[in-house]
């Protein structure tokens, strides 16, 4: 499924490549608050913590790109709406500073917030850091007209010069975010005009109202999307039959993710199950989910099969998992290292077999 030479050929296609990601992007912020400077309001008694540190990073589809960009595809455009804003400014000084980024589908929206997840983060002592609550921006009412025109005039003009996208819904909020009705029926028919063109598509809520594009959910949301559509009790069939059925929902192939279980590769002619690669040690999963993405569509463009670019994207996902505390990306030679280990491993277990040179 996945070998040496085709994994090398991934890592050398890919810098030749343009990959667009549609959705929504936030700004994810983090207040580094030194416990030991603590002093008390005057005006209030309350304790005010005191900032050492901001950290401001690209999140939400500014992970996806993160990711890209640290694979080392070649040009990444962001198609998406922020806010005219300190928290926009932000984001964008930290995309420039991402190697491969263009802005230039950006919509900069003097009527809308940048999305923000604002995290402080307690050091005392000798302990780890503590996330206290998370404080969160965003855009609550409806996007304007105006905004979903300039966000499909940027889609029109980039899609033909993209070979594969990304779309990340991460507002739950309907028609909120970007990736709104009208969005998704546009990107609909440009699917189905263009069915070469890899698109992706990942949503916490509303990944079954998409059509005639590739769709990665976990196991829950593809549970729930066919809930959604359908009376039937879903508690007796299998992951691979919900995958499946998504398959003929969306009509497109589903990239089911099920954590150490690997992935269902599921449409009309074909079901699969790739598995995961094992993991020791402490893990952190978040941001797997988008360095998943990245892995499966940095695959394709290298023109996979999606079984294929199924298991790049769990290996590239055992790469970040284990980064803990921090939202894991994976250079090329982090995914050369993993993979060798891999290999190694195999061949320890199966030393007459060609198990170690393909996975």
């Amino acid at each position: 499924m996945l070998t040496t030479d085709l994994l090398e050929h991934i890592l050398a296609t890919i810098p030749h490549r343009t990959i667009g990601v549609l959705g929504d992007l936030f700004l994810d912020r983090y207040l580094d608050i030194d416990a030991s400077r603590n002093e008390p309001s005057v005006e209030t008694g309350l304790t005010a913590y005191q900032v050492v540190n901001v950290r401001s990073y690209p999140g939400a589809a500014g992970t996806v790109i993160n990711n890209l960009s640290a694979l080392g595809v070649g040009t990444i455009v962001p198609i998406a709406a922020i806010g005219d804003d300190g928290e926009g400014y932000e984001l964008q000084q930290a995309l420039r500073a991402t190697p491969g980024v263009i802005l230039d589908g950006l919509v900069i929206a003097s009527d809308r917030r940048t999305p923000t997840y604002t995290k402080p983060m307690l050091k005392q002592e000798a302990s780890e850091p503590r996330e206290l609550n998370r404080l969160d921006i965003k855009n609550r009412t409806p996007t304007p007209s105006g905004i979903e025109d300039k966000i499909l005039g940027n889609l029109d003009r980039w899609w033909g010069r993209a070979e594969a996208w990304i779309v990340l819904d991460q507002v739950s909020e309907i028609d909120c975010g970007v990736v709104t009705r009208r969005v998704r029926d546009s990107l609909a028919i440009l699917a189905a005009t263009n069915p070469a063109k890899f698109v992706l598509a990942d949503s916490r809520e509303q990944i079954g109202l998409f059509r005639n594009v590739c769709v990665k959910p976990n196991e829950r949301e593809c549970r729930a999307a066919l809930q959604a559509v359908t009376s039937g009790a879903l508690e007796g069939d299998s992951p691979a039959d919900c995958a499946k059925r998504l398959s003929q929902l969306v009509k497109s192939t589903v990239f089911s993710t099920r954590g150490e279980h690997g992935i269902v590769v599921a449409s009309n002619d074909h079901l699969r199950a790739v598995p995961s690669f094992p993991v020791d040690g402490p893990i952190d999963i978040c941001g797997a989910g988008d360095s998943t993405s990245a892995g499966i569509t940095a695959a394709m463009v290298s023109g996979t099969t999606p079984e294929q670019a199924a298991a790049f994207g769990n290996l590239v996902a055992s790469i970040t998992i284990q980064q803990v505390g921090v939202t894991g990306t994976a250079s090329p030679a982090q995914v050369r290292e993993r993979w060798a280990s891999v290999a190694q491993a195999q061949k320890a277990s199966f030393p007459h077999s060609h198990v170690a040179e393909s996975w």
